[in-house]
């Protein structure tokens, strides 16, 4: 089985601890014997492309992407195939995330780096701000470009679905729905059985590097591939 951390924050996430950067993340990756990542920083994808090119010279199979903050405060994680693809969808933040200023003091600093963790660019707007644009719309954003969608932590009390909604629209499309650390999927749908239907995914949202691969899923042995894992995912052919 091929072992798979799909909720990893860099140095660009505001929240994201400044030693995550692309190498620290490859090496603790290693470490914990992840096969898949995922690279989900906040309204952004600047710093995932770098970290997947790192990680096919290791052996490493990166999902590029971003964790999207929606105009009703839900926080999804979004996947795309290939470089274009992930260049307009970043074209699509950048149209919808509002122009607030980064207040590095209270927030964070926003920083993309190299492979030698030298600073190429900071980002000025915070990234921590909703975009104005509906779930909904983020979804069929990340399906028109062929991506993976997948709401985050639903089961949080903060920035969730289910904080936010209330329920999971009956007809969301969805690749998976994340849960967080708190809970198990056992547990979650005695609580909410009217999503038995879904598939659910555990990662470990690190913002900090001993934190990456404290959760995880598994996927069959085969040569990651994306649109593999995305059927995988649809399917519910991971543990």
């Amino acid at each position: 089985m091929l072992r798979a951390d799909l909720h990893i924050h860099t140095t660009l996430s505001p929240c994201g601890d400044l030693e995550m950067s692309p190498v620290n993340i490859l090496r603790a990756a290693r470490e914990k014997q992840l096969h898949i990542i995922g690279i989900t920083d906040h309204n952004s994808t600047r710093q995932a492309s770098l970290i997947r090119e790192l990680g096919a010279e290791q052996g490493i199979f990166v999902l590029t992407g971003a964790e999207v903050t929606t105009r009703e405060e839900i926080h999804c994680l979004a996947f795309l195939p290939d470089d274009g693809r992930l260049s307009r969808f970043q074209a699509y933040l950048d149209d919808h995330l509002p122009p607030l200023p980064n207040k590095p003091e209270k927030f964070g600093f926003q920083v993309v780096v190299d492979a030698e963790e030298h600073i190429l660019y900071e980002e000025e707007k915070t990234l921590l701000s909703a975009i104005d644009q509906s779930m909904e719309e983020v979804e069929q954003e990340v399906h028109r470009l062929e991506g993976i969608f997948i709401p985050a932590h639903i089961d949080k009390k903060r920035f969730s679905v289910l904080s936010q909604l209330g329920f999971v629209p009956a007809g969301l499309r969805c690749e998976a729905l994340e849960l967080s650390a708190h809970t198990t999927p056992d547990d979650f749908l005695l609580q909410h059985p009217y999503l038995k239907d879904h598939r659910f995914t555990r990662a470990s949202d690190a913002h900090y590097p001993q934190d990456i691969g404290k959760f995880f899923i598994e996927f069959p042995a085969e040569q990651p591939d994306f649109f593999r894992i995305r059927e995988a995912l649809r399917e519910g052919l991971f543990r």
